[in-house]
């Protein structure tokens, strides 16, 4: 009897100290491993937009809080909506852990609710997290015959968008076959700045899957002045200061709990709004400590200091969660996904006009 109470607790200590050790040896060799490395950061979009700022910001903290302190490099590979990137990151990049890609959350919900092929599966990425979440908002000119939300349902509304695939083109379309609203659809524009600048001149009377905190810094006039209103937000959770405000989300009026569930998955890309991913095949525990990295460098107070002068919201994502939410979308129910594919594979509602184009 005395021997097996004294058994046990030195058996518990044995087994911690195989644990630490075995700790500090990966440690040791995830440092051994990224001292006098460079780390890779592909950007899925062109130099001077909000994703090359955030992967910029990012990479200046990021290799301070990695064992062994690698140098990191920022590269652009704009194209195919970041597909290309995505692509790129799955197919061809080193599976060692130097490769990060920087991609848009559509490229990870496309392949799941388009036919088109894409390079890449994004349910076999390996998620480091997301560096904020966004909130899309339909926004209104306030001579715009639609007043409320409500109105959408009898009354058109003329809104700029770029192409599928993009956030303005989708979400107004899905809302037009899910909900019933009468969004016209405008194509053709290649960017956020020509649909606000087509809004600006009246050439469209509203946009809608546009970020409310990246209008809300570019435009405040628009608010100020009440020439612009945010319209409905096309958010699961909304923003704070949207609710505050009383403006409805669109999931508010979804007509059965169907319609209600494939809005939310689409939506749900919202949730991860700049997410970054590494290759399948990563060894694991070089996961873990640029997972830890990630948000120790995004949570770091220079950083957000920088971010606030930059105007850049930071709203970290663990990686963890995030895989274990690409996850659960990627097991929809066959169904839903056929329904949400359905509701984005509408033709659009017109071309761009072919006068009075935005200055690009």
């Amino acid at each position: 009897m005395p021997i097996g109470v004294c058994v046990r607790p030195v058996a518990a200590v044995l087994a911690c100290l195989l644990g630490a050790a075995g700790a500090a040896t990966a440690q040791d060799s995830v440092e051994q491993f990224y001292k006098g490395k460079q780390i890779l950061v592909i950007v899925g979009s062109s130099a001077g937009g909000g994703y090359d700022a955030y992967a910029r910001l990012l990479a200046r903290a990021m290799g301070a809080a990695i064992p062994g302190n690698p140098s990191i490099v920022v590269q652009n590979m704009s194209g195919a909506g970041s597909n290309r990137a995505a692509g790129f990151i799955y197919s061809v990049a080193p599976k060692d852990g130097t490769a990060i890609g920087a991609i848009f959350p559509g490229a990870v919900l496309q392949p799941l609710l388009s036919d088109q092929p894409v390079p890449h599966d994004p349910s076999k990425l390996v998620y480091l997290g997301s560096a904020n979440s966004d909130v899309y908002v339909c926004y209104v000119r306030s001579d715009a015959p639609v007043k409320t939300f409500k109105d959408l349902f009898t009354q058109e509304l003329i809104v700029g968008a770029s192409n599928p695939g993009a956030t303005t083109y989708d979400l107004p379309l899905l809302l037009n076959s899910v909900l019933g609203t009468k969004f016209r659809i405008v194509t053709g524009y290649p960017g956020s700045r020509e649909i606000t600048l087509a809004l600006e001149r009246g050439e469209v009377q509203g946009a809608c899957g546009l970020g409310w905190t990246g209008i809300e810094t570019m435009h405040p006039e628009w608010f100020a002045k009440d020439t612009v209103r945010a319209l409905v937000q096309l958010s699961n959770t909304g923003h704070n200061d949207l609710n505050k405000r009383n403006i409805p989300r669109a999931g508010e009026f979804a007509r059965s709990d169907d319609d209600r569930k494939v809005i939310e998955l689409v939506f749900s890309q919202g949730v991860f709004g700049r997410p970054y991913v590494l290759p399948p095949g990563v060894p694991p525990d070089r996961i873990a400590a640029l997972r830890q990295a990630f948000v120790t460098a995004l949570n770091d107070g220079g950083l957000r200091a920088e971010a606030a002068k930059m105007q850049l919201d930071v709203d970290p994502m663990a990686g963890g969660d995030l895989q274990t939410l690409i996850s659960s979308i990627y097991a929809t129910s066959p169904h839903l996904i056929e329904r949400a594919k359905q509701a984005l594979s509408a033709k659009p509602s017109a071309a761009r006009p072919p006068t009075n184009n935005p200055q690009r």
